[in-house]
């Protein structure tokens, strides 16, 4: 044994906070709230805009909701919790489990081994712009909590991604919106049929995540 590999110092193990499966709790109902707002987004967009907000704020609710009229107060509101919430969450179960958590998107979230990779890396490289950039991936989210990212660069860095967001979709919203209302339009007409179609597209996405665990 050489005396560099006699005083190097073992890796302490991660030992996991007691509130670590409060996270896993945390997470698991943004999964549902997104799931259940994958399913009925097509009636929910033009009768209860807000609703669907709060259950999920991806990039296409944000700008059909919009469209559909909703408030600019509640779009800024509820669109700024509901992404910081999943953020947070994220970030937290992260921290609390550290590497295992990379390998839980991979298993059960159909997240490729090359896009964790790629974010691993670029992490490394550019935490400054990745987080604001990408404010609304879960896998960065949880890279924030890997890395130990520090409380208040994270609120700073997630702050300007979150408003960053939300005015462009407002910008989009604007500048589609006859596309848009044309969409919603068609939509209600056969609001029921895309129901069926989304419930549908949920179910076989959760059948294949879970026969990849």
């Amino acid at each position: 044994m050489t005396d560099a590999a006699a005083i190097e110092p073992t890796k302490t193990p991660h030992l996991r906070p007691v509130w670590a499966p409060l996270t896993l709790v945390a997470f698991v109902a943004l999964v549902i709230c997104s799931n259940v707002a994958s399913a009925v987004w097509a009636r929910w967009v033009n009768t209860n805009p807000e609703g669907l907000l709060l259950l999920s704020s991806r990039n296409r609710y944000l700008a059909l909701t919009l469209a559909a009229g909703v408030s600019i107060w509640y779009y800024a509101a509820i669109g700024f919790i509901r992404i910081a919430a999943a953020f947070v969450v994220c970030h937290l179960v992260g921290r609390a489990y550290r590497d295992d958590v990379l390998g839980w998107f991979t298993r059960y979230l159909g997240v490729a081994n090359e896009s964790v990779n790629a974010f691993e890396r670029g992490f490394d490289k550019a935490e400054w712009l990745l987080v604001p950039f990408f404010a609304g991936s879960n896998i960065v989210a949880a890279l924030t909590g890997v890395k130990g990212t520090p409380p208040v660069r994270l609120a700073a860095l997630l702050t300007v991604g979150i408003a960053a967001r939300l005015t462009l979709m407002w910008w989009l919203a604007r500048t589609f919106e006859s596309q848009l209302i044309d969409f919603l339009e068609w939509l209600q007409r056969y609001q029921w049929w895309a129901v069926g179609a989304s419930i549908a597209v949920v179910v076989l996405i959760n059948a294949r995540n879970l026969r990849r665990g």
